[in-house]
C-alpha cells in the first residue's frame, strides 16, 4: 500500500467553518439524488415520530440545538490533537482503499503484538477528519495499543450513498487484519470506537456478516464501543438529516446495525450522555436494550452531564468516563 502525506492541523478551522457554526452549528446542506426516496412532507402539527412533530424531530438530530459550545469544543479537540502530535511524533500513513478519503494513519507502539484499537470519528457522514483525534490515539498507545485513526468518504461532498461509507469501513477493518504486523499490531485483537456518525458506522462494522461477506473469521473485531450513534436509521431518514442522505427503504435496512445483531460476535459497550438530544439517547438505550435482549454481551454507560461533544472528548483522558471503559475493553485500564 502506498503512504500519503498526514493532512495539515489547519483543517480544523475548515472543518469548525464548514459545520456552520456561526449559522447555528450542524447547518443542514440540501442534495438532490435522482431516484432516491424523500421524507414525506408534514403539517406543522402532525407528529412523524414517537409524538414528536417535524420540527421537534429535525431538532432531535441537531447537535447545535442541544449543545451550545460546539466551537469550544473543536478549539480544544484541535489544539489537544496538536499538543498530542508533537508528544507522539508523526503517525504512519497507508490507504487502505483507491476510493475517495480511503486512508488511515497509525500510531504503533514498541511492543509487537499489541492490541489495536480503530477510532471512527462523526461529522454527520459528511465532515471531519483523523487529524481531529490524536488525543484519543495519545490515551490508546499510553496504555499500550496500537492506535488507528480512520478517514473515509464524504456523503455529501464525494456525491456517494452512505453505503460506500460502510463498505470503506468494512475495508479498512480487512485490511487492518491483514496488515497489523506492519505496524506492530495483534490481528487476533483489533478493537473499535466510534462517536456520533462514527458510532453508527463502528456499529455497521461490529454486525457485520464478516465470514460471509469478507471471508474474515466472525469475531475478526473482539470489542467495540459505539459513543452516541445511531443504530436504526428509519428515524434519521424522517428528519433533516435526509436532506443529504438520501436514504430508500433497502439502506435503511442493510445500514441500521439494531437490524442485524444476529451478526455482533463481540462484547459492546454503548454510550451517550444525558444533555445530549433525546432521539441520541434514545438510540443508544434501545440498541443496548436489543442486545441484551439477544443474550449478547452489552453495557450501558450512561455519561451524566455530558452533551454530545463532551463525551467524544472523554475519550482523551484515561481516566475519562468513556476513555477507561475503552481501556478497559481491551484489558489495559
Amino acid at each position: 500500500m502506498n503512504k500519503f502525506p498526514v493532512a495539515a492541523m489547519n483543517s480544523r478551522r475548515e472543518f469548525i467553518g464548514r459545520l456552520g457554526v456561526a449559522a447555528g452549528g450542524f447547518a443542514v446542506l440540501s442534495a438532490t439524488s435522482g431516484g432516491c426516496a424523500q421524507k414525506p412532507v408534514n403539517s406543522p402539527d402532525q407528529p412523524v415520530w414517537l409524538g414528536m412533530t417535524q420540527q421537534e424531530l429535525n431538532d432531535a438530530y441537531d447537535q447545535s440545538v442541544y449543545a451550545s459550545n460546539i466551537p469550544e469544543f473543536f478549539e480544544r479537540l484541535g489544539a489537544r490533537s496538536a499538543a498530542s502530535l508533537q508528544r507522539l511524533g508523526k503517525p504512519e500513513a497507508y490507504r487502505y482503499s483507491d476510493t475517495p478519503g480511503g486512508n488511515l494513519v497509525v500510531f504503533g507502539v514498541a511492543n509487537a503484538g499489541a492490541p489495536v484499537h480503530v477510532f471512527i470519528h462523526g461529522g454527520t457522514w459528511r465532515f471531519g477528519s483523523a487529524d481531529l483525534y490524536y488525543s484519543i490515539a495519545e490515551n490508546v498507545v499510553n496504555a499500550g495499543a496500537s492506535a488507528v485513526l480512520l478517514n473515509f468518504a464524504s456523503v455529501s461532498e464525494d456525491a456517494v450513498p452512505l453505503g460506500f461509507l460502510a463498505g470503506q469501513i468494512r475495508d479498512a477493518v480487512k485490511w487492518i487484519y491483514l496488515n497489523a504486523d506492519r505496524f506492530g499490531g495483534d490481528p487476533e485483537q483489533i478493537y473499535v470506537s466510534g462517536h456520533s456518525s462514527g458510532g453508527h458506522l463502528a456499529g455497521v462494522a461490529l454486525t457485520t456478516d464478516w465470514p460471509g461477506d469478507y471471508q474474515l473469521p466472525a469475531d475478526v473485531i473482539k470489542g467495540g464501543v459505539c459513543c452516541s450513534g445511531m443504530f436504526d436509521l428509519a428515524p434519521v431518514r424522517l428528519s433533516s438529516r435526509n436532506d443529504w442522505l438520501q436514504l430508500t427503504d433497502d439502506e435503511v435496512r442493510a445500514l441500521s446495525p439494531q437490524r442485524h445483531i444476529e451478526h455482533l460476535n463481540a462484547p459492546l459497550i454503548v454510550a451517550y450522555g444525558t444533555s445530549e438530544t433525546p432521539e441520541f439517547q434514545r438510540q443508544s438505550r434501545d440498541f443496548a436494550a436489543a442486545v441484551k435482549a439477544s443474550g449478547k454481551p452489552v453495557e450501558l454507560v450512561v455519561a451524566e452531564g455530558y452533551n454530545h461533544f463532551e463525551i467524544v472528548e472523554s475519550c482523551t483522558d484515561a481516566q475519562g468516563v468513556i476513555g477507561r471503559v475503552l481501556l478497559a475493553q481491551m484489558g489495559l485500564a
